[in-house]
């Protein structure tokens, strides 16, 4: 069997001597592991980075068999991936997310995401949007969406201010006023298109929300921790945006 496709790297590890397994997104079909032989070589190793965006030939007798890539480069960003804490923080943490999906499950909306946000890393400033949206998308991929679209009391697709911890569903500020306390903020720059660009406050507001689905929907049933590399980006983030608005 074989197969060609365009693909992200998202990690490797060592086997055997000279070779590697390598773990990449592929664009149309998912989460995909192979064997690069000589992948430890020289010229192998700056090509297999994460971040990367290479094209994979797979090759495999059965389509259940581990199989191998030949892989050539694409767009090599790794080396400018290193240049900020939100780029390095934001690659091991996007790599956590997809690992909880189902291996070789196509997920083209998730590749995309991937592939722009990648190229938008070490940019500070839209780190922390693009990284918020790209959460709010796994959770729909993996069956956990929430519905944003309008008010889940009125119906209202005006002024949406809150979100329910309970239903996952946007509340209109007229009638969330009341229970403030008791909902997450629903931010500008998620809620509305063409809104302000998002700031250190309405970062965390985001981050906290999704953080309480992805913790009760899918890292709580399956007894996992969220990834260490999810906080360390956060934390860039908020000092990028904190840095951007000294005054506030």
């Amino acid at each position: 069997m074989e197969w060609q496709d365009q693909a992200i790297v998202l990690g490797v590890r060592r086997h055997g001597e000279t070779s590697v397994i390598a773990e990449v997104m592929t664009q149309t079909r998912g989460r995909h592991l192979g064997m690069v032989r000589g992948g430890r070589s020289r010229r192998m190793q700056p090509v297999l980075q994460p971040g990367n965006r290479v094209e994979v030939t797979w090759r495999a007798r059965l389509d259940e068999h581990l199989g191998q890539f030949q892989v050539e480069p694409v767009s090599l960003r790794a080396a400018r991936l290193m240049e900020s804490a939100t780029s390095v923080y934001g690659v091991q943490a996007m790599a956590a997310l997809l690992r909880l999906l189902p291996e070789r499950d196509p997920h083209l909306r998730l590749y995309n995401a991937l592939d722009i946000i990648l190229d938008s890393l070490h940019a500070p400033h839209e780190a922390g949007e693009l990284f918020a949206r790209f959460e709010l998308a796994m959770l729909d991929e993996l069956g956990f969406g929430l519905d944003l679209s309008a008010c889940a009391v009125t119906g209202t697709t005006a002024d949406l201010a809150f979100v329910s911890p309970k239903t996952g569903r946007a509340v209109s500020r007229t009638v969330g006023q009341g229970w403030a306390d008791r909902l997450f903020s629903y931010p500008d720059f998620l809620a509305r298109q063409g809104a302000a660009a998002a700031d250190e406050v309405t970062l965390a507001e985001a981050f906290r929300m999704t953080g309480y689905f992805l913790d009760r929907d899918i890292y709580g049933p399956r007894r996992l921790k969220p990834p260490e590399a999810r906080e360390g980006f956060i934390q860039a983030a908020l000092k990028a945006a904190r840095a951007a608005n000294p005054s506030d």
